[in-house]
């Protein structure tokens, strides 16, 4: 079967990866995706501390001192990512998907929501925000992508075991950072970041397993940031 609609999308760990390094290679990958070089894929990384702004900008605050700051093509504000973080970047061509950016969207709150059952977190959607949260209060995992020719990239941040503290002194995705949680502090245990990729890998294979048929007609030069961290 062609790389374009595979039905087993891939995997890629990438283990603890720096940002910038992991941006160009994801570009790198979803260009190789429009060309069907490769099959979708899932990349799953960590990296080291870093503040990335999305689309809608920062609104002008300070951040923490020390941490790097690096603007990117995603749909939504300014975001963390840190160790004890699982950040997954879904390479998907939509076109066999029927173009559909916000069914898509979904799909990947879909993929975080059964990931997070999985290991005993109920979590679930808050209309009119972004992201996936527990009791619709504590946002637990974010989600921010951008598509170009038909292929995504970007994606949701899912904090494990994530320094918490991290998301207090700027406003993440427009919010008080203490809004924020994890795994851990819904859990009352430590929880490794390697306990959650099992789970993500198996939401990962039944959530884009198959491609829906085409469906929404557009250019496939277009260039779309969607899904607001939030």
């Amino acid at each position: 079967m062609s790389p374009r609609g595979a039905r087993v999308p891939a995997v890629r760990d990438w283990g603890t990866r720096e940002y910038t390094d992991a941006l160009s290679e994801m570009r790198r990958l979803r260009a190789a995706r429009r060309r069907g070089e490769i099959e979708d894929s899932l990349i799953l990384v960590e990296h080291p501390a870093v503040i990335t702004v999305g689309v809608q900008g920062d609104d002008g605050e300070a951040f923490p001192a020390g941490v790097p700051v690096v603007r990117v093509e995603r749909g939504g504000k300014s975001t963390f990512h840190g160790p004890g973080q699982l950040v997954g970047y879904p390479i998907v061509d939509l076109e066999p998907r029927g173009r559909d950016v916000r069914r898509f969207v979904g799909d990947v709150e879909q993929l975080v929501l059964r990931s997070l059952e999985a290991v005993g977190v109920s979590a679930g959607r808050v209309a009119g925000r972004r992201g996936v949260w527990v009791d619709g209060t504590r946002k637990i995992a974010s989600i921010g992508v951008a598509v170009e020719e038909w292929v995504t990239f970007h994606g949701f941040a899912l904090n494990v075991a994530t320094d918490l503290d991290a998301f207090r002194s700027f406003h993440p995705c427009g919010f008080d950072g203490r809004v924020m949680t994890s795994v851990a502090r819904e859990l009352g245990r430590t929880v490794p970041t390697e306990e959650m990729k099992g789970p993500v890998r198996a939401a990962w294979a039944e959530v884009f397993r198959s491609p829906t048929p085409p469906g929404s007609t557009g250019s496939a030069r277009d260039v779309v940031a969607a899904g607001a961290r939030s």
